[in-house]
């Protein structure tokens, strides 16, 4: 059931004037013949009318319904309708080499990254979404779509594989997002790629890849990852197959990342801690949003009709009463 409204509720204040209505007609009542002479055989004597005070209280109830009715009661219905009117196509390039195994960021880099990147996906349901893994390579995890429970599985099984070349090529993945960007249709492309070393693998370089991304209106922000200073990283694996870590320095290649984000109109950021990296990607959502019109329909029921209707007849029984039964006692 719809609610009910008041669209023009200030004739309200008019019900103030009921009370000394009310009060003033008490004060008249003196004015008015009190007795209504009945038959001499009716068995009954002359007699204490109550006519004139029934036929006020009826007056002031039509006054309040009119009044009620001026205010304009109404229930509304309310429709809406989504548009999307610019959608986005998203990349995420992932370093997945040894060394995002590092423990500056908890549990480590590429766990804390899952985590986050888990989140920010699920609150872009309107955009397509896809992964793409690089190290010493670059493949495709998940081409660009619009089914989030599948980036977020691909997004999830992501892990460290000593079967990947080895070493950080970072315009390999680059080149990767390019092109599963390339033919999209999107009004907005971007690619979110992260990285916690520097280019030393590959065959494309970075600066090819950031012309290819321009070429195709791609969109790069780039995000160094890892602390300031040293960090307890991987750097051998034991006879039993787990790795031994050790205190090692951070190196990011903060230059080079700086320059694809500027070159391709997005920006550099660099993610020192759990909290960073989290605010790091809640600023891109903010930055990169979905133009959404939303289209609201009212339809208006008025149901000021049957209160007048309703202050009429009460009106006309008034009228009806004073010249018919009442008409001796007034």
């Amino acid at each position: 059931m719809n609610d009910i409204q008041l669209a023009s509720p200030y004739f309200l204040t008019l019900l103030a004037a009921i009370p000394f209505l009310g009060f003033w007609f008490y004060w008249q009542r003196k004015n008015w013949k009190a007795s209504l002479a009945m038959s001499r055989g009716s068995g009954f004597g002359k007699g204490q009318s109550r006519g004139p005070e029934f036929m006020v209280i009826l007056r002031l109830l039509a006054l309040c319904l009119l009044i009620l009715a001026m205010a304009r009661p109404q229930t509304v219905d309310v429709s809406s309708k989504i548009k999307t009117t610019r959608g986005i196509d998203i990349v995420m390039a992932i370093d997945v080499s040894a060394s995002m195994l590092a423990k500056d960021l908890s549990p480590n880099r590429l766990e804390a990254l899952k985590s986050v990147a888990a989140d920010f996906i699920s609150r872009r349901p309107n955009d397509r979404i896809g992964l793409v893994e690089y190290a010493g390579e670059s493949y495709t995890k998940t081409p660009i779509t619009s089914d989030k429970s599948i980036v977020l599985s691909a997004l999830r099984d992501i892990r460290y594989s000593s079967l990947i070349e080895g070493g950080t090529a970072i315009g390999m993945g680059l080149a990767t997002g390019v092109n599963r960007l390339k033919d999209s249709k999107a009004d907005s492309k971007i690619i979110i790629l992260l990285t916690d070393g520097v280019n030393n693998a590959g065959f494309i370089d970075p600066s090819t890849a950031s012309e290819l991304a321009i070429e195709y209106g791609i969109k790069v922000y780039t995000i160094g990852l890892g602390t300031n200073g040293t960090a307890l990283s991987p750097y051998a694996i034991s006879p039993d197959g787990q790795f031994q870590y050790r205190r090692m320095q951070v190196e990011i290649d903060e230059v080079l990342l700086k320059s694809i984000a500027e070159k391709t109109g997005g920006q550099y950021f660099r993610a020192t801690d759990n909290e960073k990296l989290e605010a790091i990607y809640d600023e891109i959502d903010q930055l990169e949003k979905t133009e959404i019109e939303e289209f609201k329909y009212y339809r208006y029921d008025e149901l000021y009709r049957p209160l007048v209707l309703i202050a009429l007849g009460l009106f006309s029984l008034e009228m009806l009463l004073r010249l018919t039964l009442f008409k001796s006692a007034l």
